[in-house]
């Protein structure tokens, strides 16, 4: 058998805490272990799985995510609610770590942790040769320690409950990051598109203090398309932000290269 290799190691949580920034890429479009190799040519961190938003299957997930972590790239998984069992699930696939939507109170937060992590923090069930070992049979104990300490728990803060509960959200235990995004929370707020409202700005600079606060990260999302603000809002601390997602650089890239025929 070959040697323990340091593959359950989270390289994202790494970078963030020695000060730097990382940044990532939705998956929404891609369903195959290219869009890894994809990902490290082009220099992003973290790969963005969205179940919320698609109908990737967990194979699919599993796939990915473990092409990710023998690529060096990190893997999160944006589950589709706050239940256990899509939390567990996602986990199960080999993912570093969850980005959780709809949480929007202290509560919420800790059931997060309960399924996201095993003891003493949470109650996740253990198996053996789990996929972030590289199905490598260890013991328990050893199991539990390393992939607690390489699994993110994110927590997306998109609503007005989230906003007027965030100082709790981010003190509770186990939290690594809050990640604003910004085009739901537009919308939260009465505030469709306008993402430069200083309304929304003063909503992120109160997450970037609960944050500072409670010593997590702060990430950045939906500005991809404006990064100069992206830029602003990363000055505010921010060790994460998304660039955007695989469909829209495709088609992005697919219109300018059309215009240049017509």
């Amino acid at each position: 058998m070959s040697e323990p290799s340091e593959s359950s190691a989270n390289p994202l949580l790494a970078k963030m805490a020695a000060g730097n920034l990382t940044v990532g890429m939705i998956v929404r479009l891609i369903r195959g272990v290219e869009i890894v190799a994809i990902a490290k040519t082009a220099g992003f961190d973290c790969l963005f799985l969205d179940q919320e938003h698609n109908s990737f299957s967990l194979e699919t997930i599993g796939q990915i995510c473990i092409a990710s972590n023998l690529a060096g790239i990190t893997p999160l998984v944006r589950v589709v609610d706050i239940g256990h069992a899509s939390i567990a699930r996602a986990l199960e696939c080999g993912a570093m770590g969850v980005i959780v939507p709809q949480v929007e109170s202290a509560k919420d937060a800790a059931a997060v942790i309960q399924a996201a992590k095993f003891p003493p923090l949470g109650h996740r069930s253990i198996a053996p040769c789990l996929p972030l070992l590289e199905f490598r049979p260890t013991p328990a104990i050893e199991a539990m320690r390393r992939i607690n300490a390489a699994t993110m728990v994110v927590i997306m803060v998109e609503s007005l409950a989230a906003l007027d509960a965030i100082d709790e959200i981010a003190a509770v235990d186990g939290v690594d990051m809050l990640l604003v995004g910004a085009n739901d929370l537009c919308n939260a707020l009465g505030l469709p598109g306008q993402i430069e409202h200083p309304t929304v700005r003063a909503a992120f600079a109160r997450v970037a203090d609960a944050c500072k606060a409670n010593g997590i990260f702060l990430g950045v999302g939906g500005l991809g398309a404006n990064p100069e603000l992206a830029k602003e809002m990363i000055s505010l601390g921010a060790r994460y932000a998304t660039a955007g997602a695989d469909v829209t650089f495709f088609t992005n890239a697919a219109i300018a290269h059309a215009r240049k025929f017509q």
